[in-house]
Parts: structure tokens; sequence; C-alpha cells
């Protein structure tokens, strides 16, 4: 197993790769919601970071070989700009409202949603990857529906939006006069000014007892507790930011970046940070360290995506 081809098992267990699902389910109803006064204009804090050298990737005896964390090497960013918190739902509602954009989601006509999250006769009917079945292909699941046609945004404008490709992603980024971070920038700043820590506030998971992420507890797929408070997404406001002050860096939402995945696999991009699925036991790639990749055009229910930027601060 190499960087260049992580494996199925390797990726999927994350976020599946976008494949015909056959006659995707269909989950019964819609629902509109407005967005609130106010939503898409908050969680827009832009955060300056002076760049520099820093240790990049990691050597963890429990990273998957094939992902290509490692070896451990000294990489230097320039300063640039990253926002606090992933695009929440709200600020992707402006943005559709104003541009008409159409997610690939929405294209396909499906998405893939964690079983879960559906009524039993839905998940029981649903079309998923052989590999991981705990992920249903349900039709119509996009950005405002996250659990298909019934489902809706109210009390989650404040969440990360999901379902969005990187195509969506970059749409998005270039609209609010932005881009993708790279992977480099996206784990140097996750890092918080931390040299080679596990996690983006330390080397303990859970310091003194307390969630400081939002991923799986109990047993996977069907035994979830949602001890940390989130059974799935959470607001991108949840827990403690970091020593920059980024919010969410790990679980919550995968995040796309702008890089491929290897150069030797150019249909992939890469995505970092972990989900509220992640869990040490089998998928803890929630370390500050840790990546994974999809195809480019791929849509899930746990990945979204935040904005970097050149900055703003004056060059000496």
């Amino acid at each position: 197993m190499t960087p260049a081809d992580p494996g199925a098992g390797a990726r999927t267990c994350c976020t599946p790769a976008r494949q015909p699902p056959g006659a995707a389910a269909q989950a019964p109803g819609s629902a509109v919601a407005r967005v609130p006064d106010g939503a898409a204009q908050a969680y827009r804090t832009r955060i300056e970071l002076p760049g520099g050298a820093f240790r990049m990737g990691s050597e963890d005896s429990d990273a998957n070989p094939g992902d290509g964390e490692g070896p451990v090497r000294e990489v230097t960013v320039e300063p640039f700009a990253l926002d606090a918190h992933a695009v929440t739902n709200a600020r992707f509602a402006a943005f559709v409202e104003a541009t008409g954009h159409r997610s690939d989601a929405e294209r396909f006509g499906w998405s893939y949603v964690f079983g879960a999250f559906l009524p039993r006769p839905l998940r029981e009917a649903a079309p998923r990857p052989v590999a991981t079945p705990w992920w249903c292909a349900v039709e119509e699941a996009r950005w405002d529906a996250p659990e298909g046609p019934g489902s809706g945004l109210d009390g989650r404008w404040d969440h990360p939006v999901t379902h969005v490709s990187w195509a969506d992603a970059r749409a998005f980024c270039a609209w609010d006069g932005g881009r993708l971070p790279t992977e480099a920038e996206w784990e140097y700043a996750a890092r918080g000014g931390l040299d080679q820590a596990r996690y983006p506030w330390g080397d303990e998971l859970t310091p003194g007892g307390a969630h400081r992420c939002n991923i799986w507890q109990g047993d996977f797929p069907d035994g979830g507790t949602a001890e940390d408070g989130h059974a799935g997404t959470a607001p991108v406001h949840a827990y403690r930011p970091n020593g920059f002050g980024l919010f969410n860096v790990a679980g919550n939402v995968w995040e796309w970046t702008a890089d491929l995945w290897h150069r030797r696999a150019p249909g992939l991009r890469a995505m970092r940070g972990g989900s509220y699925l992640c869990h040490d036991s089998y998928c803890n790639r929630f370390r500050v360290a840790a990546r994974t990749a999809n195809t480019p055009d791929s849509t899930t229910g746990n990945l979204g995506f935040r904005v970097a930027r050149a900055s703003a601060a004056p060059t000496r």
C-alpha cells in the first residue's frame, strides 16, 4: 500500500467515493426553511497567521501506512489568513442565493448519508458501498436536505455545510474572495503553534475528562452514545479553539484542501481533520497530522471546508 493508492478501505471508511449507487433510496416529503436574519454574516472571523517553518506530518505508530503522513519534515508556509470556522449552512445558503450555484449532489441527484440517521425502512432499502455499509446513497440528499427530502436546516444554520464536493467548495471560496488552504497551511493552522502534538490542543484526547472535539463515542456504527453532546454535526463554534483561534480542526466534518492526495493519484483530493464518525478504535484520523482523500465529485454528510485567503497583514 502506498500514498498513491491508499486502498478503498483506507478512504471510504471516512467518506465514501461517489460511485453509481444503483437505485438510490429516497426519503419521503420535503422541507424548506428560511435563513434566520443575520445568520449568513455570523462565524466569518478571519485569522491572520504569520506563517513560518513548522514540523509537518507524523510517524505515529497507529497511523495508517497508506496515508502518507510521514516522514516528519520541516515545511515553511507564507503568511496567510484562514477562517476560524468551517463554512456554515447559512453562509453557503447566501452563496447559492447570490449565484444560483447547483451543487454536485444536486446534479447527480443523490449523496451519501450515515445510515443511523435514516428511518429503518429507508436505511434497509438504501444502496450501500460494499466496504462501508453504514453509508447509504439517498436520492435528493444535498446541502440543504442533509438526510434527504423531509430533512432541513432548522436548528443547523450554524452547523458546517455538508454534502459539498471539492468543486462546490472551490466555487464558494472564489465567490467569497478566497481559496481552499493547502495541506501544509491547514496543518500549520490546525497545530495552533504546538510542535508535533497529537491533537490541536495537546497529546491527551480528553484532558481532565473534557471533550475537546466532536467524534464518535460508543460502539460503531449502531451504538453511539454522543457523550460529547453531538450525534451528528456540531455548531462550528463548539468546543474551545486552538492556540491560533481556530475551531473544530479535529472532528465534526472533514475539510477539503486544495492539494492532490499524491502527484501519482490525480483523481483524488486531500482532506483533513476527521469527522463526527471518527473513533480511535478503527479510524483515528482526527489526529492533527492525519489525512485521507476522495474523488473531487464525492459528497457525504460529514464533509465540508473552510476558506483561506492571502494575508491582509502588512509585509515587512
